[in-house]
């Protein structure tokens, strides 16, 4: 029998689970959830995202072994209706970091990060005289379109993505699956993102908010993951509705290889250049040990000037 702690890829990883009203301790190299029902066992080095509704008590011992296996822990509200707070990744890392921050600081390279966000998501080589307001056009086009052919294929009513967050259980049925599956998504993008070192607040289509590279990267797949999935499950019935768009989500992310796919998917649109070996360093291997100083790579005579 393999060693489940052995094993911390990310692409191995289950995609998430959405835990309330329950006590979560260590057990071993494992959590256990405590609910009313019973008892259950989960591996942590085989989870990717543990997402803590209201109710949920977590001990200490429990929050180490999620960590030190690579487990992101965010705190929600009920039916992941909000977002309160995160834990940290699992590499101390900071080369994709700095990387990313070099290509958002640079608007020239900050543009064509841009462009080729939407050619992956237009899967096709755009003309390189469309300017970046003409592409948003044209994405805005698609999406719109791909909402049409979803609605018309599962015969669910559409009548525009709207949602007053102030008052949940007003909105319709396919406007609140589409939220929890677009919650869903966002998080295993989130995970993915902080797991390979990058920062979940340096986005380049979007900016100004701590989750804009997140929202970068579930765009790339809202159009052929989580549209067809929320019309599916509201064509089925509009009771539930979250519930089983989170469900419906974790099956498709499991069947489509999702956690496969993100951080390969990153390193192609930020064009992202293997890591250096340094034989010296490996803070993952001891995050405590100090690292190397920042030299200056100009002369004095330069700095001068």
């Amino acid at each position: 029998m393999q060693d489940l702690y052995g094993l911390p890829k990310l692409r191995d990883s289950l995609s998430y689970l959405y835990v309330e009203h329950a006590v979560i301790e260590q057990a071993g190299h494992a959590i256990e959830l405590w609910k009313k029902e019973g008892r259950t066992l989960v591996p942590a080095a085989s989870l990717c995202v543990l997402m803590m509704g209201p109710g949920t008590k977590i001990t200490h011992a429990a929050v180490k072994v999620l960590a030190d296996n690579g487990c992101s822990m965010l705190w929600t509200g009920e039916e992941m209706t909000k977002f309160y707070a995160q834990g940290l990744g699992e590499t101390r890392k900071a080369y994709h970091l700095l990387k990313q921050a070099e290509l958002a600081c640079d608007p020239v390279k900050h543009t064509r990060v841009c462009i080729r966000m939407y050619q992956k998501r237009f899967e096709e080589t755009l003309d390189p005289s469309l300017t970046l307001p003409q592409i948003r056009g044209f994405e805005g086009v698609r999406v719109r379109r791909a909402y049409k052919k979803a609605s018309e294929a599962y015969g669910v009513a559409w009548h525009g993505r709207a949602y007053d967050r102030f008052n949940w259980h007003g909105n319709d049925p396919i406007n609140r699956a589409l939220s929890a599956a677009n919650a869903t998504l966002n998080s295993l993008c989130h995970a993915a993102i902080v797991s390979g070192g990058y920062s979940p607040a340096i986005g380049f289509v979007h900016t100004g908010k701590q989750l804009s590279f997140v929202y970068d990267i579930a765009d790339l797949y809202k159009a052929d993951l989580t549209i067809p999935i929320a019309f599916a499950v509201v064509a089925e019935s509009d009771q539930n509705v979250e519930r089983r768009a989170r469900m419906a989500c974790r099956e498709k992310f499991r069947e489509v290889k999702l956690l496969e796919r993100i951080l390969p998917d990153i390193d192609e649109i930020l064009e992202t250049p293997p890591e250096p070996v340094n034989e010296v360093l490996d803070v993952d291997a001891d995050p405590a040990l100090p690292t190397e100083l920042w030299t200056d790579l100009f002369d004095e005579s330069e700095s001068a000037l």
